[in-house]
């Protein structure tokens, strides 16, 4: 079966059994460690991928499904070798521990603020409720998404102001 997708904003075409699950692709056959398994049974949220800008348990997605949409993984946040405000944001928290779960964090964190770019600390807890740490104890996770909220707001004010960087230092 031909699996055709958007892959972190390009398209990519790739042989899959029937029973392929979207994590077992990704990592396997496309190359893209980031996504992890941890679980196996979509209980851990370790392997959190967005499926047209919806939070998925990749490791019991099947892959199929995938099949015309547009697929976000941890690898695509990035641009330009610079650190997206989420991923940044949880460095400057110290937001991963081990870091086995982080990629999960980061995608349900950018799927809660895609859809609602200012919640509060109860909806940004709501919102990563299906992934599981055994490290850090959620509150530098929680700190760090609040933290990214602002950071994601000044970045579109900046982005959307007409002065220049030049003429903002000048004042």
């Amino acid at each position: 079966m031909l699996l055709e997708m958007t892959l972190n904003g390009k398209s990519v075409s790739v042989e899959i059994e029937p029973g392929d699950v979207l994590a077992q692709v990704l990592r396997e056959r496309l190359g893209l460690i980031g996504t992890k398994i941890a679980c196996g049974e979509g209980e851990c949220g370790a392997c959190t991928v967005l499926v047209d800008g919806v939070a998925v348990t990749s490791c019991i997605y099947p892959a199929m499904k995938a099949h015309g949409r547009r697929v976000e993984t941890i690898e695509g946040l990035s641009e330009d070798h610079e650190l997206h405000a989420i991923q940044q944001a949880f460095v400057d928290h110290a937001a991963a521990q081990c870091g086995y779960c982080t990629p999960g964090f980061i995608m349900a964190a950018k799927a809660l603020l895609d859809t609602n770019p200012h919640p509060t600390r109860e909806e940004i807890e709501a919102g990563i409720s299906g992934n599981l740490c055994r490290c850090t104890g959620y509150y530098q996770i929680v700190d760090a998404i609040e933290d990214a909220a602002e950071r994601i707001d000044r970045l579109q004010i900046e982005a959307s102001s007409p002065e220049t960087t030049a003429e903002r230092v000048d004042r």
